[in-house]
């Protein structure tokens, strides 16, 4: 079902989509992740194929030397299997955790580290078999997830058949001089650029995979209007988004706002929601100029720094108001404000003979 079809008209917000990141839940495809451990693991082979092979041979010349009378259950026999084992297979694995690990990464956009997914859920236990082939097999998902499978088995075929075709002569040739290892070199070389083509093919299917995967997870949070409420609700009485606008007043106090309102005439407020400092410098301008303005808890911030530095607190609603909405700072006060201005610059001390 469509998010609109359930009232979920709204774009996530920011909060939401951290919140879902902190969760575990991220937009992120793992036709990306496999296709780059399937590359590397390849061109790790590619590099590593002889040196491997060798090993693979000497280990070979070993137990079929020891194969009439040897003792494969000594310490030198079990030692010479792990050995050769370990050393061909800890480069690969290394790089396929390497590799799945930056697929990863480069979705998320950095490492998330959560225990939501992997908690328990009897919900989990039970087994839901109508509901799994559902989403798996009949649903739009279930059916695009079918597609890319049958489109990789194809692509696996077609490319196969390509390096297969073009390679039997060279092979059938080598394989009639009786030369076998030269024939297996032939083999793991074709397979290594089979694989390789594959992999790069996976990886440029996988990226519009990923934008299709990120636009329905969008879709799905997606948020109705009483959410979007309700968030806003939850976001003013968090501990964290207090800190916040904490952080911010002590960081007015110390910048150059306090400068500002220190070298103002008057601040007008309204006097709770609204701050707005004048300045008139008749050297500079023919009427008075918006030296710093502010709401709510910046508000209350701006009139404290003026008590401080005993310069006038004004108070008039409509004018802070009007002077906060339709001006910025830096802005010479226009016309149209001039003899309420004129009013308020007539009561302070500083300009009374002005």
């Amino acid at each position: 079902m469509a998010a609109e079809d359930e009232g979920r008209t709204e774009e996530p917000s920011e909060y939401k989509l951290e919140k879902a990141r902190k969760e575990g839940r991220v937009a992120k495809s793992a036709e990306v992740s496999s296709a780059l451990v399937l590359l590397f693991c390849v061109l790790v082979l590619v590099f590593l194929g002889n040196w491997i092979l060798n090993e693979l041979i000497t280990a070979f010349k070993f137990y079929f030397s020891i194969a009439m009378d040897g003792d494969f259950t000594s310490p030198s026999v079990i030692y010479m299997f792990f050995n050769v084992l370990l050393k061909c297979i800890i480069p690969v694995g290394a790089v396929a955790i390497v590799a799945g690990f930056l697929g990863n990464i480069v979705q998320t956009k950095g490492i998330i580290f959560s225990l939501k997914p992997i908690e328990p859920k009897f919900s989990k236990i039970v087994p839901k078999v109508g509901e799994y082939f559902k989403k798996t097999i009949f649903s739009g998902k279930g059916l695009f997830n079918i597609a890319k499978s049958i489109i990789k088995i194809v692509i696996i075929a077609v490319v196969g058949y390509i390096f297969i075709k073009k390679n039997i002569p060279t092979l059938i040739q080598v394989i009639d001089n009786g030369q076998i290892t030269e024939a297996i070199r032939k083999i793991a070389s074709m397979c290594a650029q089979i694989l390789i083509v594959v992999a790069v093919i996976f990886l440029v299917l996988a990226i519009p995979d990923y934008f299709v995967i990120k636009r329905e997870f969008m879709e799905e949070m997606k948020m109705t209007k009483q959410e979007v409420k309700e968030e806003y609700k939850e976001m003013e009485g968090d501990p964290e988004v207090k800190g916040r606008l904490k952080q911010m007043q002590q960081q007015l106090l110390s910048s150059d706002v306090r400068r500002a309102v220190a070298e103002s005439d008057v601040v007008i407020t309204n006097p709770t929601h609204f701050a707005v400092a004048l300045k008139y410098d008749q050297a500079k301008t023919d009427s008075p100029m918006v030296n710093a303005k502010g709401e709510d808890q910046i508000a209350q911030t701006i009139k404290q720094i003026a008590r401080d530095n005993n310069i006038p607190i004004v108070e008039n609603r409509p004018v802070a108001r009007e002077l906060y909405t339709n001006l910025k700072v830096g802005d010479i006060i226009p016309q149209i404000y001039f003899n309420v201005i004129a009013t308020i610059y007539s009561q302070l001390d500083k300009f009374k003979n002005k």
